[in-house]
């Protein structure tokens, strides 16, 4: 099943806020020397790249994503010289072997079909010695508006299971990551569940991105016609945690790893 990533701006809304925050606390625990080449495997709209920039003086940064419209985005919000923006897919890397000292991945190695093929790209690209990392989002347990929303959604519609990403990406569960780091030859590895608070000012602010068709669930909302798209709002409505100022909050876990080539 192929999700919808085609616009930058309302990726932003939906995810890219959150994955922004992810991203940092992901550098601040991966703290790769300063003064390195970084390889910033599927950049999305620049969140990880741009954390790189302001926190670890890199020499260069490569960034890639398989998605011509997020790199387009991405380069119009980040222009530092130091950055280089390309167009390719994780599991067949267009670069030599032993070529980067710090290579990470955030939020991405679960779209990839075979994840384990982008983890031995990661290793070969690296120097020997060079530093590897990567997250993922806890789509299972840890996300809660997501959770929210696909409890909802299959209450009203059982069919929606199938797009839950919960489901979807056994990557995603809990000590996977590692396992597959292991298997990739890497060592020292170290993981770690990183949480953050999601915050929304009010119901609005959490349901409108989901009408944004950018990632499984606005992809699912967009299949359904008007009826059960009511539904849908007005379950998630009595179901969220909905502070008496109207606003929401919740946590997002995701499940991150390092080692070393």
């Amino acid at each position: 099943m192929a999700d919808s990533w085609k616009n930058g701006k309302a990726y932003d809304q939906f995810m890219g806020r959150w994955s922004k925050r992810v991203s940092e606390e992901f550098l601040t625990w991966f703290l790769a020397p300063m003064g390195q080449t970084w390889l910033d495997i599927g950049c999305g709209t620049g969140n990880i790249t741009r954390g790189i920039l302001n926190t670890s003086q890199p020499a260069n940064i490569l960034s890639i994503d398989s998605s011509l419209a997020f790199i387009i985005h991405a380069k119009k919000t980040i222009t530092d010289p130091l950055v280089n923006f390309s167009v390719c897919y994780a599991q067949n890397l267009s670069l030599r072997s032993k070529a980067m000292d710090a290579v990470v991945s955030g939020l991405v190695l679960n779209f990839v079909p075979q994840p384990e093929e982008a983890i031995a790209e990661m290793v070969r690209v690296s120097k020997q010695g060079g530093k590897i990392g990567a997250f993922v989002w806890d789509y299972a347990d840890g996300m809660q508006f997501l959770r929210y929303f696909w409890d909802a959604a299959i209450a009203v519609d059982p069919d929606a299971a199938a797009y839950d990403e919960g489901s979807r990406f056994p990557v995603c569960q809990d000590g996977q990551l590692a396992r597959m780091f292991q298997v990739a030859g890497i060592r020292q590895i170290v993981a770690k569940a990183i949480e953050i608070k999601t915050e929304f000012k009010n119901f609005d602010d959490y349901w409108q991105p989901f009408l944004s068709n950018v990632g499984a669930a606005p992809n699912y909302i967009s299949r359904l016609g008007k009826n059960k798209i009511q539904k849908l709002e007005a379950y998630l409505r009595n179901s969220l945690p909905i502070h008496p100022n109207g606003s929401i909050s919740l946590l997002a876990r995701a499940w991150a790893v390092k080692g070393i080539v």
